[in-house]
Order: structure tokens, then C-alpha cells, then sequence
């Protein structure tokens, strides 16, 4: 039986779940609807993180029955190379990715000064739209997903099933391993530094919408020290890739050459540094529209830097794919972002112009 597959899929559902009936207790203020909420979200954080942990292991062991353990991982790689592996393709990524949306909202909500906002409008649509999030990065693993596994057809041969966990997995004996650019130590540190600031950009991107909704001034308590965490994991992340690209692909002994991923990934360090220097102003009553606006605008940019890299629209060392079922997800929830939050924008902009 495939128990990744099956830990995946009920990810999404309690992710979704989550996110339904945060939703159902904001309208009905009834507090059975938060708390099957918050178990629902503590059942995603730990299906998630068990999840990761099994794809961890197959990559460990060269489990080459796994395609993507099949296409990132090999008996030649050193141990670290094979944990690398976990990000080297956009299954494993967005996996990533997901398991640090859920730890970090978990952290808000329990630890620090954000615990006191704990079961206020504010938090619980701050949940809720976190929530969302995480459940579209797990719909695009269950559309695509890391366990996806080679087994046996009667009279057709071995294929490869996204969907069954109850095949019995066909033994492949070995695994192609990861492209020969990402064996480098920069491997190990720099996709995981990038996706961790993009996790963090998810909650001042919420309370910012919160605070459009509702119009309460404290969602900067709950955006402030993320954007930060995030500006500097972006950094980070930004300055390793440009070391590595530097030793790797030369790029005429130059760190930058406006690859379109790399540029899309600067531009939210933009607008994030932006947000850092306008929320201090904020504090003293002015910046009220463009805090929210570029608070807003840095995630939307985040998720254009995935489609960018996701869709294959765009030619680039970094880009995985060409478009794909998996890019037009992105491509709509991208638009849908984009709408949602400039009607919400627009709506406050109106309402202070009055």
C-alpha cells in the first residue's frame, strides 16, 4: 500500500476541511465550527509533516519504485544530496512548502504576543485564508503527486499511477538521480532558505486581507515580525543563489544576469522592503492604504514567481516543466488572488477617500 499517496490526499482534505469550517465559524461565531477547525488544521500540520517524512526516507533509501525518488535520487549521492532532493523537483518543493505554511501558522497562533489575538475576527480570518492557501499547494500534489508509483498492468506492462495507493509497487532497482547542476552544497541550503521566506510571506499576505475585510489596525502585529522573517529568509535565499550560480554556471563572472526566475524572485524582496520601512509609519496613523497594498502585492508576487518557474513559459535554468495542468492551477489561483484582492483593495481605498 502506498501511504504517502494516502497521506497526501488526506492532507487536502483536512487542509480543505479546515479552511470550511474556519470559514463557518466566522459567519456563525458558533465556537464547535472553530474548534473542528483547529483539530482539522493540527490533523494537516501532522499528515503533512508525516508525509515529508516518508518521502525523506524513500529519498534515503533510494525507494526507486517512487518516480520522483526515481528521477531526484541515486545509491551514488552522498546523504545530504539525497535529503537535497526533497526540493530539487516541484513535487517535493511544494511539499516543502506546504509543511512550513502549516508549522508557521501554528506559531502564530500559540507562541509569542500574535497568542493573544487567538479567537478574534482578525485571527480566525487570518487562519482561514492561510488555510486556503496551504489546501491549493496540497491540491497541486495531489494533481501531482510526489508518490507517484510504478507498478505492474496485466498485459500491458509497467505504468505509473498518481491515483491508486493499493497497487503492489513494481521494484525498480535503481534511480537516475539529480541533474548533475544541482549537485553542489549550495543545494542543501539554498531552495529550502527561499521556500521558508515564501512560507512566511503567507501571513502578513492574511492579516492584510483580514484588516481590508474587517479593518482592524492590529493585523501589523501579526504581519509585522513575519514580513520581517520573510525580507530576510528572501535575502538569504537570493544571495546563495547568486553564489551558486556564480560557481557553477559562470554567468561571466558576474552573481546576476535578470533570469527570469531570479528576477521574479526579487521582486517581492522589493515590495517587502517597501512594506518595512512603510509600516513604521504606519504605527504613527499614516501608510493606512499602502501597508495593507504591499503587504498584499509582495504574496501575489511570491505566487507569480512560482508560476513562473512551475509554467515553463518562461526559459530559465530554474524552470521544471512545460505548461501543464499543474501551471494553469497556479495560473488560476494567481488571477484569483489578483481579483479578490484588488476588489478589496479598491473598497478600502474608496472608503477612506469618503
Amino acid at each position: 500500500m502506498n501511504f504517502g499517496m494516502i497521506l497526501i490526499w488526506l492532507a487536502f482534505i483536512t487542509a480543505l476541511g479546515a479552511t470550511a469550517y474556519s470559514l463557518l465559524k466566522i459567519r456563525t461565531d458558533r465556537q464547535k465550527f472553530g474548534m473542528l477547525s483547529k483539530k482539522l488544521e493540527i490533523a494537516c500540520a501532522v499528515t503533512v509533516t508525516l508525509a515529508m517524512l516518508t518521502l525523506i526516507l524513500q529519498l534515503l533509501s533510494v525507494n526507486a519504485s517512487y518516480d520522483y525518488v526515481f528521477s531526484h535520487s541515486s545509491t551514488d549521492l552522498a546523504w545530504y544530496y539525497r535529503i537535497s532532493a526533497l526540493w530539487a523537483g516541484q513535487e517535493g518543493s511544494m511539499l516543502l512548502w506546504a509543511w512550513a505554511i502549516t508549522m508557521i501558522l501554528l506559531v502564530v497562533q500559540y507562541t509569542g504576543s500574535t497568542k493573544q489575538l487567538a479567537g478574534t475576527r482578525l485571527m480566525d480570518l487570518t487562519r482561514m485564508t492561510s488555510l486556503g492557501i496551504t489546501s491549493v499547494l496540497l491540491l497541486l500534489l495531489v494533481l501531482k503527486n510526489p508518490f507517484a508509483a510504478y507498478h505492474v498492468v496485466q498485459d500491458v506492462g509497467v505504468e505509473l499511477t498518481n491515483w491508486n495507493p493499493f497497487v503492489t509497487l513494481y521494484d525498480v532497482a535503481y534511480g537516475q538521480g539529480m541533474n548533475p547542476l544541482l549537485r553542489n552544497p549550495w543545494m542543501a541550503v539554498h531552495p529550502p532558505v527561499l521556500f521558508l521566506g515564501y512560507a512566511a510571506f503567507t501571513i502578513p499576505f492574511a492579516a492584510a486581507i483580514a484588516n481590508l475585510v474587517i479593518k482592524d489596525e492590529r493585523w501589523t502585529d501579526i504581519a509585522r515580525d513575519w514580513m520581517r522573517v520573510a525580507w530576510l529568509f528572501l535575502t538569504l535565499g537570493i544571495g546563495l543563489g547568486g553564489f551558486w550560480a556564480y560557481e557553477v554556471l559562470g554567468w561571466g563572472a558576474w552573481y546576476w544576469t535578470w533570469d527570469p526566475v531570479e528576477t521574479s524572485s526579487l521582486i517581492p524582496w522589493i515590495t517587502a522592503t517597501a512594506f518595512l520601512h512603510a509600516r513604521t509609519r504606519a504605527t504613527y496613523g499614516e501608510y493606512q492604504f499602502l501597508a495593507p497594498l504591499l503587504a498584499v502585492l509582495s504574496f501575489i508576487l511570491v505566487i507569480f514567481a512560482t508560476f513562473v518557474t512551475r509554467s515553463g513559459m518562461w526559459a530559465s535554468v530554474h524552470s521544471w516543466q512545460d505548461f501543464s495542468l499543474e501551471g494553469l492551477v497556479i495560473a488560476i489561483f494567481l488571477v484569483v488572488l489578483t481579483g479578490s484582492s484588488v476588489v478589496l483593495l479598491a473598497r478600502r481605498y474608496f472608503e477612506d477617500e469618503e
